[in-house]
Formats: C-alpha cells, structure tokens, sequence
C-alpha cells in the first residue's frame, strides 16, 4: 500500500518538474559524472578517488581504457574492501582531514564528501599535498543552503536514516551518513579554496534533487521555496554545485609573507 503511494507521489512529482527550465531540471550528480569528469580525464593520470569506498568512479575496464593509477581513499576500510575486484590499485584508510599526499598526483575524484567533513580547511590542505602543482580536484559538493540539508543537520542521525530508509529504500547502499555541511555552500566553498591556494577554474550549480518527490504537495512547496530562493540570492540557492580546483605552482605572496614572518 505504502509502496504504491509512494510510487505514484514520486511519478506525479516528475510530471510536475516538468514544467521547469531545463536548468532546474538537471541532475547535479548525473552532470558531474557524465560530463564534467570526462572533461577532464585523459590517460596516464595518477587519481585519487577520495570517499568513493565501494562505489569508485572508475570501474576495473575504465581505468584499463584510460590506462589510469587508481588509490582509493576512505574513511571506511570496509567500504574500500566492498569495492570492484580491480578497481583500485592501491587502497587507503584515512580520514581526508588527517591526511598528506605525496604531492605526486595529477586528479583527485571527490563526490558527496565535504559535507561529511568536519574540517573543511584542512581536507583541502590534503588535497593540496596530495596534488602536484597544476593538478585538479573536481568536487561535488551538496549545499548547506538546500532545504534538505538544513533538515539533515536538524534531525537526530537514527530519525533521518529511518525517514530516508523508509522513503527511498534504494538509498540503503549509499546514502545515511552523518553530515555537517560546514562551508559547503558555493561561496563559502569558494573563498576558502582560494584561502588554501587553489584556483577554481569552473563552477557549476544545480536546482534539482529528489528528497520531496515522494509526497507532491512536499515537492511543490520545496519548488515554491527555491523559486523563491532563486530570484533573491541566485546561485546561492543551488542545491548542489561541482568545483573544478587547480592547485597553485606559485604560492601567493600573501602566504610566502606569512611564512617568512614564522
């Protein structure tokens, strides 16, 4: 009964979205795995694939095709263990704000990580170790501003996983993880990579996700609200939004001061 209900709300909230400007439409992560990754991705790249666990973006023949050096990075050593047979070529267990790189690789990977994050600056500061100058960090970042993270940072981790587990069921292998979303709206975002001496090269914004959909009158007063939203603070409003980090060969003057006065 309840899955029929739910079936039907979710269709009803589709048709609705319907009516929006494409750019309303689009599916932040959809955007980013299959056209902003590949922009980037090219053979012979060192990649570190940072919070992927079992789910890597590379599959075992992707990054044969790309002929690709694959170290996934995770919080969780079982999540990194549940991976693809092959899919990586060297597994860390760490947390990305504790880490240090080599300063050797030429991409990091990281989607639906940050806002997991307690110390923003300093899993950035790993990015930069991680990197060497010039290499890119492409991030997929869910914004504090969304309603639904605003909603996720209220409610207790057992009611939200309950909530979530009982109205996306398919959620179970991939979502429910605590969050925290510190500066993980776009300005913010923003500043402190440039703080920590990247470049943001590309931005892109999203207004569209799924945690309404399954009761219409919910999805059409979130849509309501991010009009709303939208016609105010413009980009501020994404629900998500992806960064495309380069890391600085120079460090900039104000940062060589500062390290000169130490």
């Amino acid at each position: 009964m309840l899955k029929s209900f739910l079936k039907s709300q979710k269709w009803l909230s589709k048709q609705f979205d319907r009516l929006f400007p494409e750019k309303f439409r689009l599916d932040g992560q959809t955007d980013y795995q299959k056209n902003i990754v590949p922009a980037y991705l090219k053979e012979n790249l060192l990649v570190y694939d940072i919070g992927g666990g079992k789910r890597p973006y590379l599959n075992p023949g992707e990054k044969k095709r790309y002929k690709a050096e694959v170290i996934g990075l995770d919080i969780s050593a079982e999540e990194l263990n549940s991976a693809p047979e092959g899919a990586y070529d060297q597994k860390i267990t760490a947390d990305i704000a504790c880490y240090r790189g080599a300063g050797n690789a030429d991409l990091i990977i990281c989607q639906s990580l940050l806002e997991h994050v307690h110390d923003i600056e300093a899993a950035l500061a790993a990015f930069q170790s991680i990197l060497k100058p010039g290499g890119l960090a492409l991030v997929f970042v869910p914004s504090r501003n969304a309603l639904y993270a605003r909603l996720n940072m209220l409610l207790p981790q057992v009611v939200k996983k309950k909530l979530l587990f009982t109205f996306f069921p398919e959620s179970k292998v991939k979502l429910g993880f605590p969050a925290y979303y510190q500066k993980c709206t776009p300005r913010a975002l923003k500043k402190v990579s440039a703080d920590c001496n990247f470049s943001v090269i590309d931005v892109s914004y999203y207004y569209n996700s799924v945690y309404f959909r399954f009761f219409f009158p919910f999805q059409l007063l979130w849509r309501t609200w991010l009009l709303l939203y939208f016609a105010i603070y413009r980009e501020q409003a994404a629900e998500t939004f992806t960064l495309v980090l380069k890391k600085n060969s120079i460090i900039p003057a104000i940062v060589a001061q500062d390290a000169t006065d130490r």
